[in-house]
């Protein structure tokens, strides 16, 4: 259970502050709700979750330990590239959906590798992976930057690093 005060990852809203915990009753089912509010948009949105849910996932942020796993993949390939795009928009958005950061982030990788080799080449992402990339790297990026005490600006940065210093040394071998 969370506590009043907690930041957790909710879903599509990203990074939440825990403002409350309180009972409200909806159709007439009285049960614990939190009260919480995307740290993005400044109070304007708040969202009540049930406190025991198995429809609603909220994820604890991640620990420093793990965030730095997280950060070191990005040396490495990410998951396999599907050519056909809405067989990949799919399976990478069921990867996104079961919330496991680390495939989460060895989706980033590969998007970010395709979005780099679609620059370079003066194209463009496909728009569904566009988006994709855009929500979830936003995400990943602000709970790393929270997790390291550093900007998201700087965890892009040194990704980035990483994803071009490994494409140069495919190209070397």
């Amino acid at each position: 259970m969370f506590n009043i005060g907690d930041l957790v990852i909710y879903s599509a809203h990203g990074i939440c502050k825990i403002d409350d915990i309180c009972e409200k009753t909806v159709l007439g089912v009285t049960r614990p709700y939190y009260v919480l509010h995307p740290t993005d948009n400044n109070h304007q949105l708040t969202l009540s979750v049930p406190v025991h849910s198995d429809k609603v996932s909220l994820h604890e942020m991640v620990h420093k330990e793990d965030a730095q796993e997280i950060l070191d993949s990005f040396k490495y390939p990410g998951i396999d590239w599907v050519d056909k795009p809405n067989v990949r928009q799919n399976l990478y958005s069921g990867i996104v959906n079961r919330g496991d950061r680390m495939e989460i982030a060895r989706t980033i990788n590969t998007l970010m590798r395709k979005k780099i080799e679609a620059d370079q080449n003066e194209k463009k992402l496909y728009e569904q992976d566009r988006k994709l990339l855009n929500t979830i790297q936003s995400i990943l990026f602000k709970e790393l930057a929270i997790a390291f005490n550093t900007s998201v600006d700087r965890i892009e940065e040194r990704i980035t690093k990483y994803l071009l210093d490994s494409n140069k040394e495919k190209v070397v071998n």
